[in-house]
This record gives C-alpha cells, sequence and structure tokens, in this order.
C-alpha cells in the first residue's frame, strides 16, 4: 500500500459520535460513554474503509482564538456559554460530552493515534498545516466546509466529508467543489468570505449569496479582483457593487478568518499505523464497558498497519 495520511477534525467527529449513539450507552458505572463507543466505530470505519498508513487526530487546543475574535468579534459568539477565570471562552458541549472527551483521548492514545495541537489555534490550522507540508498523499476527514480550501488535486489533498453521515462520506476533489459551487479549491476562501457561514458568526456580505459569489469570482477571479472591479465600477451590477463596497471593512478581515493556517511549528509525530493489541488495553476497556468497539478500532489499525 502507498503512504497515505489520514487527518481526523476531531471535535468535528466525536460531535457526530455524541449525536449518533445513544445516551444510554454507559459504562459498567453508569456514566455515559456513546461518544467514545461512537468515535471508535468511526475510527474503525475510516481505517477500514480508505486504508491510511498514517493518522493523526488533529485537536482544538484553543476553539476560538483571540486574533480571530479581534479581527471578526461575532466568530463563533453564538456559542460561547461563559467566560473562564483564566479569561478564555467556553464553549457550549453537552455536560454528558463534555465527560467523555478525556476518554475519547485516551482511546486514541491507546490505538496508537498520536493527537496534535497549537496554542492558540484551532485544529483545522493544525490539519492546514499538517497537509500542506505532508510528502504524501494527505485524506482531510471532516465535517466542516471551510476545510475545502485544503483540496488539492495535484498534491493529492482530498476532504472525506461527513456532513451526510458516516454512511454517506462523501470524497470532496476540485471538481466535486466546482459541481457544488461553481468555484474551484483555491477560491473557496474568497468564497466562504462572499457568502458567510453562520455557523461560524461570519455575516459574509449582505445579499450576496453563494450563487452571486460564485458569478463574480468566475467573473474577476479573486476577491481583490472583485473589489477593484467594484471599486471601477465595471462588470457587476449597481446594486452588487453598493454591497461590495459598503462590505469593504469587512472583506478588508474576513479572508485571515476564513483561511486556515498552513505554517504553524508543529512536532508532529509521522510514525506509520502501527499493530494494536487489545489485550494492552483491558483496564480502559474493562472501566468503560466499550472492550468490543475498541476490539474493531483495534483490527482495523492491525490490518491497515500490515
Amino acid at each position: 500500500m502507498p503512504d497515505r495520511l489520514m487527518l481526523l477534525d476531531s471535535a468535528s467527529l466525536y460531535f457526530r459520535a455524541f449525536y449518533g449513539v445513544p445516551e444510554s450507552v454507559t459504562s459498567p458505572d453508569g456514566v455515559p460513554v456513546n461518544a467514545v463507543r461512537g468515535m471508535l466505530d468511526i475510527v474503525t470505519r475510516l481505517v477500514t474503509t480508505y486504508r491510511p498508513t498514517h493518522l493523526v487526530a488533529c485537536w482544538d487546543d484553543d476553539w476560538r482564538p483571540q486574533w480571530r475574535v479581534e479581527l471578526i468579534g461575532s466568530y463563533k459568539a453564538h456559542r460561547v456559554v461563559e467566560v473562564a477565570a483564566s479569561g478564555a471562552d467556553v464553549e457550549e458541549v453537552p455536560d454528558p460530552l463534555e465527560r467523555q472527551v478525556p476518554i475519547i483521548r485516551e482511546s486514541l492514545g491507546l490505538l496508537g493515534i498520536p493527537v496534535v495541537g497549537a496554542p492558540d489555534h484551532e485544529a483545522d490550522d493544525v490539519i492546514g498545516t499538517l497537509a500542506t507540508h505532508a510528502r504524501m498523499p494527505v485524506d482531510v476527514v471532516t465535517g466542516d466546509r471551510d476545510l475545502f480550501q485544503l483540496v488539492d488535486d495535484r498534491a493529492d489533498v482530498r476532504v472525506v466529508y461527513t456532513a451526510r453521515g458516516m454512511s454517506n462520506l462523501e470524497v470532496i476533489t476540485d471538481d466535486a467543489i466546482r459541481e457544488k459551487y461553481g468555484v474551484g479549491a483555491s477560491q473557496y476562501v474568497d468564497f466562504a468570505t462572499l457568502r458567510g457561514d453562520p455557523s461560524d458568526g461570519l455575516p459574509g456580505v449582505a445579499g450576496v449569496g453563494e450563487k452571486t459569489a460564485a458569478t463574480l469570482l468566475t467573473a474577476h477571479g479573486d476577491l481583490r479582483g472583485i473589489r477593484t472591479a467594484a471599486e471601477n465600477g465595471v462588470g457587476m451590477t449597481a446594486g452588487v457593487r453598493a454591497r461590495i463596497l459598503t462590505a469593504s471593512d469587512y472583506l478588508d478581515v474576513a479572508p485571515r478568518v476564513v483561511r486556515v493556517v498552513r505554517d504553524l511549528p508543529l512536532n508532529a509525530p509521522a510514525e506509520a499505523l502501527r499493530p494494536v493489541d487489545p489485550a494492552d488495553a483491558t483496564d480502559f476497556t474493562t472501566r468503560w464497558g466499550v472492550g468490543t468497539a475498541f476490539a474493531r478500532a483495534a483490527a482495523a489499525m492491525s490490518a491497515a498497519a500490515g
């Protein structure tokens, strides 16, 4: 098997696991472990289907970095439930899931999957850095369409998109992005900036939806070209021109918020997958009652490791 790196958008996946498995799945002492079991099942499916040789779980060391908030104050603001004593924003996470996150992280470690984060940055930035500097083809697994910006057919960087569920995974290539949105992957940051994204608190340009954004990018190439055309009063209707000019302050900063960081100084391990012996995790699986799910994931990891 040729080398292939798989990068997991961990939070995206464990939220999906939590909502995909009933909370009635508990440990022997009654603690919910539905997200733990679901995450193990997700790893099993991904490794069995795509057979990566290298696998990294990318982590949100900071889910709402202050430097992004300083650029756009509404960035993820609707997800903040409180401000911790440290001054950091606390994300709204269901309590039964929050209790399971450390257990999920431990399970990944027992499977030999390194967990990699970066101070003041989101998992998206870790993924962007690892995908950009990988010396092998890459599959990015996420339910976040913002990561479509990383798709690069020449470098063989794909997104395995989970939005339709684990039984309906989509492999996103440049052709798939063009078919969905009418723009190329290299234009996706500008496209997302124009369109906005309520789920991230990004307002976009008022009155400019996906179709208009794609039309503008087709005509003018990129956001700079669109703004130049608007300033010169050419190549667009008076109404669209007015919207672009009115959104000038937003357009000055939004691309920096949308664009993932690709140059973090990461010390990410590059070890290949290794065989996993479920017996090495007996204490863990007995305590949490996830022995069968863990054994399936371990078998998938061992098979992929060869």
